[in-house]
């Protein structure tokens, strides 16, 4: 056994700060998600609307990686990208997603799975201007998931895109870059117990038009 591993085997954490009861739930799962996440951001957690993204395009091959929350509405969980990255191909190819929040201060999780579809161009185009300029410059210059010489190079096409763009200039969004709204059939609330008996409550439902149903799992 090497250092690495015997060090991770005994990394050991007894959950025991919180339960969550059936009863203490909302009916409406994207409710209760917005009360976790304002006790998140109330207890001042670094990027608490950061999730795992995870992703199967047409090569069967899962992809997951972090990606920033940016809405919450009656329909689903908005988040943006470039829609010629890795990510973006793979939700063209396969429009199924999932989005896994870890919460550690609360000791709690939770995952959301269902459907992606790109939201409007005018929601788009409404965030992509509330975005810092050098967010906005950014998302002309990278030409994001696909390879690059160096950082030197990099950097060269990000001061070639800025000097297009004086001080004074609006910043059009550009058309390979945008919202995606993940409109999820299940959600799971998970808090952490002591003995890893987890309280783990699904919401599930195969369709919009449909209501949610919840249910315990086992740990």
């Amino acid at each position: 056994m090497n250092s690495v591993t015997e060090s991770l085997q005994k990394l050991r954490k007894e959950y025991s700060e919180r339960l969550l009861r059936r009863e203490d739930l909302n009916t409406n799962p994207l409710k209760q998600f917005e009360t976790w996440m304002n006790e998140a951001v109330n207890v001042q957690m670094q990027e608490p609307n950061a999730a795992c993204l995870s992703t199967c395009g047409a090569d069967g091959q899962p992809r997951g990686r972090m990606v920033l929350l940016r809405g919450v509405d009656e329909i689903g969980f908005i988040f943006f990208s470039n829609y010629n990255s890795d990510k973006g191909q793979q939700m063209d190819e396969n429009p199924r997603a999932s989005l896994t929040f870890f919460w550690d201060v609360l000791e709690r999780q939770v995952r959301i799975s269902g459907m992606v579809h790109r939201i409007s161009p005018s929601e788009s185009d409404q965030y992509f201007q509330s975005r810092p300029r050098g967010s906005r410059i950014g998302a002309w210059a990278s030409p994001q998931s696909q390879v690059v010489a160096s950082r030197t190079e990099l950097n060269r096409i990000m001061e070639v895109t800025m000097s297009r763009y004086a001080a004074d200039l609006p910043i059009p969004r550009p058309a390979h870059w945008g919202g995606f709204r993940l409109i999820p059939q299940e959600i799971e609330f998970w808090q952490g117990r002591p003995n890893r008996l987890h309280d783990r409550l699904r919401y599930r439902r195969p369709n919009e038009k449909e209501t949610w149903t919840i249910e315990r799992l086992a740990p």
